[in-house]
């Protein structure tokens, strides 16, 4: 499982024009399935997320996390983090799980999210999205979740 993770100040989705999703402070979390992946990883990605401490303390020093902040997670599904470039101009996609796949581990993230934490919002699996974010810091964290 791959996920990109942004500290934001604020972040927003909109799908045909609606917020679907939006949250203060906290954390924009681009998900993308790949082949293989279970709800172990699923479950990995989420724990890490929670405790990952790249939130300033008194000393301006990442050492909080989201959940000592009392920040919001934002999803988004990112099949487009499994891009292959290596070969021409036009990226391929077949390092993405399947759109079935893709949306079961989605849903899955979501709700052990829902479960572990209060402030929980996400985008449109499969939906053309626009979002819209402050990144703090900035601060963007590339994952890769393995067995």
């Amino acid at each position: 499982m791959i996920a990109l993770l942004q500290r934001v100040s604020e972040a927003t989705v909109w799908v045909s024009g609606q917020v679907v999703g939006q949250i203060g402070a906290g954390l924009l979390v681009l998900v993308c399935a790949e082949p293989g992946d279970t709800d172990a990883q699923a479950s990995k990605l989420v724990d890490k997320l929670l405790k990952l401490r790249i939130f300033s303390d008194a000393d301006g020093k990442m050492n909080r996390n989201v959940v000592d902040v009392a920040g919001g997670l934002l999803f988004v599904s990112q099949f487009t983090l499994a891009a292959d470039v290596s070969a021409g101009n036009r990226p391929g996609f077949s390092g993405a799980a399947n759109p079935v796949q893709g949306l079961a581990l989605y849903q899955t993230v979501l709700r052990m999210a829902c479960e572990r934490h209060p402030v929980v919002a996400a985008g449109v699996f499969g939906a053309h999205m626009q979002v819209a974010l402050v990144n703090d810091g900035p601060v963007t964290i590339p994952l890769r979740i393995k067995p």
